[in-house]
């Protein structure tokens, strides 16, 4: 099981979330994503808008998750 953080993962918080691959983490920084979409967290917010232009470049997002993919891999098992 490795752990990254929601910084790690382009967020504004220390919240760690563990995970044995990386979609697994993924999705559950997803889903802490859309937990303070819900309370309209300011931090959580801007972090969103810059996420936002990523994802309108796909080459962009794709270097972006590769970076984030090789970075988990290289973590060891916490």
């Amino acid at each position: 099981m490795k752990t990254m953080t929601c910084k790690q993962l382009g967020g504004p918080c220390d919240l760690e979330f563990r995970a044995n691959t990386f979609d697994e983490i993924a999705a559950l920084s997803q889903q802490h994503g859309m937990e303070m979409l819900q309370k309209s967290d300011p931090d959580h917010l801007q972090a969103m808008q810059a996420m936002k232009a990523i994802l309108t470049d796909p080459a962009a997002m794709q270097t972006w998750m590769q970076s984030r993919r090789r970075e988990f891999e290289e973590l060891t098992d916490s």
